[in-house]
């Protein structure tokens, strides 16, 4: 797969409190789409961009949970293998990259192939604001592969919001990457026994990844994982004001990785 599989995009998020008490917060962002069999080579044609190394803007690995010494692209093949999924096809991530080294990526998601073409698994990667980590693996039908939308359920396993509890479940809607689509677009739904109480969305459009792209979003977003992090406690912060309901941090998941199969039953 050549360079023009990964690409820059520009987005927007949005999240809408419902119950038990109304609250929204908007704010723009970029991120990149990367092909991780591409990613060595990518800094090679990118002055503005490296690859576990210091730059404007940056990758580095083990902020996905790679270990020292192993690949990224061999970290996601190990848990896919792990999880009885197989695909050995490309594997490209949506995440923000480093600012002058640092970012906070709350949701990175990864798009598995077959080698045959199709999607094989989505995995969507959630860290909190604890230093904590979890991924939720859903394999992928062929015929789901097919769709525009692809759906995803599964209960809640790692504590990411102090007014939200655990006894929850996600509902994911994703329009993942293709070459006839230029956006990306995603919405889950967290949901408690009556309904949704939280929806998060995420809209992002496609532009070419190169120096000047690069440039552009940096100029418009210098400090975008400090302005991720300051946002998401600043909403607390409101949060706590208007009288939501505080929970206590729980402890860490169980398990890394919550991999819902096809003959699962959400």
């Amino acid at each position: 797969m050549s360079d023009n599989a990964c690409a820059l995009y520009d987005a927007t998020v949005m999240h809408q409190r419902l119950r038990p008490l109304r609250h929204r917060l908007r704010y723009g962002l970029f991120c990149l789409l990367l092909d991780l069999d591409e990613l060595p080579r990518l800094p090679e044609r990118l002055r503005l961009f490296s690859v576990n190394h210091f730059n404007l803007l940056s990758l580095y690995e083990r902020d996905h949970g790679a270990p020292p010494g192993t690949s990224l692209r061999a970290h996601v093949d190990a848990f896919l293998a792990q999880s009885g999924i197989e695909a050995g096809g490309p594997v490209r991530l949506l995440a923000m990259p480093r600012i002058l080294g640092f970012a906070f990526n709350p949701l990175s998601i990864y798009f598995c192939e077959h080698k045959s073409g199709g999607l094989a698994a989505i995995v969507y990667e959630v860290r909190n604001t604890f230093g904590e980590r979890h991924r939720y693996l859903f394999e992928v039908a062929p015929q789901q592969a097919r769709e525009a939308v692809l759906r995803h359920t599964c209960a809640k396993r790692m504590h990411v919001s102090p007014f939200m509890d655990m006894a929850m479940r996600y509902d994911f809607e994703l329009a993942p990457p293709t070459p006839e689509r230029e956006g990306v677009d995603m919405a889950i739904r967290t949901c408690d026994a009556q309904g949704s109480v939280l929806v998060a969305q995420l809209h992002a459009r496609r532009r070419e990844l190169n120096d000047r792209s690069l440039l552009r979003s940096f100029l418009s977003h210098p400090a975008l994982g400090l302005k991720v992090l300051g946002a998401i406690h600043w909403e607390a912060l409101r949060l706590l004001l208007k009288g939501a309901p505080f929970v206590r941090h729980p402890g860490p998941p169980d398990e890394p990785m919550t991999v819902t199969r096809l003959n699962d039953t959400p």
